[in-house]
């Protein structure tokens, strides 16, 4: 899990610099979402913001442009979301997976839960790379 956290969490250099994303305008879901600290577990109260296929997340709700994100993880690079609460033991949770690691976070309603589970489902749809037909390989033609 420690590396899905050091990715979400130095996914930029310049953290002025979010591949253009004014996270602080119009964005596409935004909410209260309880989540773990990568190095001590406990559970913390973060500002999400899911905006142009990246979930950033803030300590404080009041979100501009000179704003820092605490952390943002590309969801192009995120496989499932789905709920947690039998994993966790914990209503309202879900989790965010990649192939290697898995995020947890609790909502603050069923509702609100369902909500982000979509919306970051969209977004991984939406943002994830697909295959083009330039890269498609006809092994019964190939030329050998």
């Amino acid at each position: 899990m420690a590396s899905l956290w050091r990715a979400a969490t130095g996914l930029t250099e310049n953290q002025n610099d979010y591949d253009g994303v004014e996270f602080w305008s119009n964005p596409e879901r935004t909410g209260w979402l309880m989540k773990q600290g990568e190095y001590i577990k406990t559970w913390r109260r973060r500002w999400f913001v899911l905006k142009q296929g990246k979930l950033f997340w803030f300590k404080e709700s009041t979100i501009n442009r000179v704003s820092k994100p605490r952390g943002v993880i590309p969801v192009a690079t995120c496989l499932t979301v789905k709920g947690a609460e039998d994993v966790l033991h914990k209503p309202y949770a879900f989790e965010l997976s990649t192939r290697a690691d898995t995020m947890y976070f609790i909502a603050d309603s069923d509702k609100e839960k369902e909500d982000w589970i979509n919306s970051i489902g969209r977004s991984i749809v939406q943002h994830s790379r697909s295959v083009t037909d330039s890269e498609i390989v006809d092994y019964d033609n190939a030329k050998r």
